[in-house]
Formats: structure tokens, C-alpha cells, sequence
């Protein structure tokens, strides 16, 4: 019998009190404001309160208040306690308070893991702490370049790598660089366990009525960004420096010669955007800068070609998407990509724009090889765990780590 088969029909014996596991996300406060989950981590924390719910366990969800987060946890069977946002100690005493019945502690983030430990610390009966880590905080720009500031910042989140690393029983890793990095920061346990991917519904429709429905849209959505009758290609990403778009720009000088050029359309917005625009505009780039576009994913889905220049921290929702939609992507080598896309995508190194211009330019003058990716996509998307099967690995993770504090 499969692990999902099995946990999906264990259930609190009659009378029993059925395991109450809370769920920590985000929370507290920093000089910004309140810190919230993002949109990956609150989906991930929905998608297991409602598959540990139908499996008996009590589920209550800790994070700021957030009407919006709040009403998303509707339906999941989940409890939901919000945390004061006036300082961290308000929150950590709240979150001592809702934890003192708990059997376990669930954290999701760094910070939120941060926050469990400082509120489980003063408990004369330890109460297992599992923290999922989807991402790594982002580092300074690296020797010779960073500043006094960025010194203190790589040190800060070393500290609390390793204090989050050490406070947990065990840390779940979406990606097995995030293991390793948990490992190398004093985790006792630290575990593999990919978040499911959510469906957005933008891949392609079986149906024929509606495949040419999608067809029609795919053409609007072609022509509104300026590619009716040119090769398109999309990047998705924040303006901000970070997510690679230098690197992209500097490869589209490689095929802005072609007849027609093909066009880089990059969805997303921040403080970077003048700075590209005037080296679109100085160096007459085939490039289009969209600025934040709520249908990014649905673009990205008409994409001939999908782009992931640079480094991404975690589980990437770019190369997620263009695989899931059949859409051939070109992206770094570098944190959970490879592990994430297999061989169902060409990989290029970090930062390297050379690279990323020849894969684009191999890719766009072989159809066959385009088409062969996207179907090997597909295929790679198949593959990846859904929220049953997360729940039941996750429940396995609590069966142990609750059975081993009951055996001490």
C-alpha cells in the first residue's frame, strides 16, 4: 500500500484527541512593517492544512492578520489565530500562547521559523519544531564588493540560518541545495521534501472547442505585447537588479539582426526599470518592458521560448509554469532549477550572456527541438509531487518526530 494510501485512511482512534499540529507564516514585525508569507509559501501552507486536516490532524495557522490570507485558508478545515504586529515580543508570547496544547510546531520560512523557536525556548516539555525552508535569504554582492552593510547583513542571515538550523527537530527543504545549506548550518535532520506545484490553469486545453479558444487568446495576447508576427520570448521577474535582466538584455544584441527580430517581453516592475529601458532605448534592444502584469503566467504560457536568466533561491515559478504549459525555456544553471527541470530545459551558466544568446538563437531556428522541449516538459511536470502526496510524506514527518518526544 502506497504512503499516501496508508496516511489517508489513519485517522484519531474514537475518542482519541486528534494531533494538533500549528502552523507558523511569517509574523511579527521588522522596520518595514509586518513581514507576510509569499504567494509560494501560503499556497504550500494550504495546500497541507487541507490534505493534514482530511487525515484527522487539527491544523492552526499563525501569521499576522491578513484579511485576505485569512479568507484563503477557508475551506482547508484549518484553524486560524492572527499575531499582533506591534512588536516580535507580542508576537512571540501570542504564539507561546496557541502553542502550549500543540503536539508540534510547523514553521514555513525562515522568519517564521525564527519566530517558533523564540516562542517554543522557554517550554519545560519540548515541543517538536519542523521548519520547511523554501529559499535562501538573498546574499551581498560577494568579496571585493560588498559594502560595511552588506558584511553585516550576510553575517545577520548566517546567524539566523544557523539559529533557525539548530532550533528545528527537523528542516524540510523544497529543493536539496536547501538541504545541504541546513546541513552546513547545524541542522540535526535535515530532509528533501519538494512543495507541490498549484495549478494556475494556464496550460494548453485538450478539448477542441476550447483549444481554439485558447488559440484566440494566445494570438490577443501576442499582439497586445507587440509579437503578432514575431517570435516571442518572456522573462518574468521584479526590475530590481537581481533577477538576471542585464544579462538577458545583453543577449538580445545576439538576435536583434534577424528578420523579424524576435521580442523579449519581461513582465515585472521595480527600481531597475529606468536603468533597462535607457539601454533598450540607447542600444535599440529588441526588448519590451511590460511592468507588473497580472496575467504574467498566462503570457508566459503563449511564450515561444521562456527565459530564467539568473539565480533563483528556491523552487523557481517561471520554469514551474513554461514546463507545465509546454513552453521551451532557456535558464541559469543554478540553485533549484536543474533539479527542478531535469533534462527538460537548456541550461546555461549564471550571468553568462553569451550562453544564454546561443541556446535562444539554437532554439529559435529548430522548431523540432523546441517542440520536443516542450512535450519533454510536460512530461517533467508529471512528475512532480501533488498536495496528496506532500501531505502524506509531511505526516510521516510528524508521526516520527511526535512518537520520538512520546518514547523519551
Amino acid at each position: 500500500m502506497s504512503p499516501s494510501r496508508t496516511h489517508a485512511s489513519r485517522r484519531p482512534a474514537v475518542g482519541a484527541r486528534p494531533p494538533h499540529a500549528v502552523h507558523v507564516l511569517g509574523g511579527g514585525v521588522a522596520a518595514d512593517g509586518p513581514h507576510a508569507p509569499s504567494a509560494r509559501t501560503a499556497a504550500h501552507a494550504r495546500a497541507l492544512a487541507r490534505g493534514l486536516t482530511a487525515r484527522g490532524v487539527r491544523v492552526t495557522v499563525c501569521t499576522r492578520h491578513d484579511a485576505a490570507l485569512r479568507h484563503s485558508f477557508t475551506g482547508t478545515g484549518a484553524e486560524f489565530t492572527a499575531l499582533p504586529g506591534r512588536t516580535e515580543a507580542d508576537a512571540v508570547a501570542r504564539l507561546r500562547a496557541v502553542c502550549t496544547e500543540a503536539d508540534l510546531v510547523h514553521a514555513h520560512g525562515l522568519r517564521a521559523g525564527l519566530l517558533a523557536a523564540l516562542a517554543l525556548g522557554r517550554r519545560r516539555s519540548p515541543v517538536p519544531l519542523v521548519v520547511t525552508w523554501y529559499a535562501l535569504p538573498r546574499a551581498g554582492p560577494g568579496p571585493g564588493h560588498a559594502s560595511r552593510a552588506d558584511a553585516a547583513h550576510d553575517l545577520v542571515t548566517r546567524l539566523l540560518l544557523r539559529r533557525v538550523a539548530r532550533a528545528a527537530t527537523v528542516v524540510l527543504g523544497t529543493t536539496t541545495e536547501l538541504v545541504d545549506a541546513a546541513r552546513r548550518s547545524g541542522a540535526r535532520d535535515a530532509r528533501l521534501a519538494p512543495a507541490p506545484v498549484p495549478l494556475t490553469g494556464a496550460g494548453p486545453s485538450s478539448d477542441r472547442e476550447d483549444a481554439a479558444a485558447e488559440e484566440a487568446l494566445r494570438s490577443t495576447a501576442r499582439a497586445g505585447v507587440g509579437a503578432a508576427d514575431r517570435p516571442l520570448l518572456v522573462a518574468v521577474g521584479r526590475l530590481d537588479g537581481r533577477r538576471g535582466h542585464d544579462t538577458a538584455l545583453t543577449a538580445s544584441r545576439a538576435w536583434r539582426g534577424l528578420s523579424p527580430a524576435p521580442l523579449l517581453a519581461v513582465a515585472g516592475e521595480g527600481p531597475g526599470r529606468g536603468a533597462l529601458q535607457r539601454r533598450i532605448d540607447e542600444e535599440k534592444l529588441p526588448v519590451r518592458l511590460l511592468g507588473r502584469r497580472d496575467d504574467a503566467l498566462r503570457l508566459l504560457a503563449e511564450a515561444d521560448i521562456a527565459l530564467q536568466p539568473t539565480r533563483c533561491r528556491g523552487p523557481s515559478l517561471v520554469a514551474q509554469e513554461a514546463l507545465r504549459a509546454g513552453v521551451p525555456l532557456v535558464a541559469a544553471a543554478s540553485g533549484g532549477v536543474p533539479e527542478l527541470v531535469g533534462t527538460a530545459a537548456v541550461l546555461v551558466p549564471c550571468g553568462d550572456a553569451d550562453s544564454l544568446a546561443s541556446a535562444v538563437l539554437g532554439l529559435l531556428a529548430d522548431p523540432a527541438r523546441r517542440a520536443a522541449l516542450g512535450a519533454a516538459g510536460r512530461a517533467q511536470a508529471r512528475t512532480w509531487p501533488g498536495e496528496d502526496a506532500t501531505a502524506a510524506l509531511v505526516l510521516g514527518v510528524y508521526d516520527e518526530v511526535t512518537r520520538a518526544v512520546a518514547d523519551r
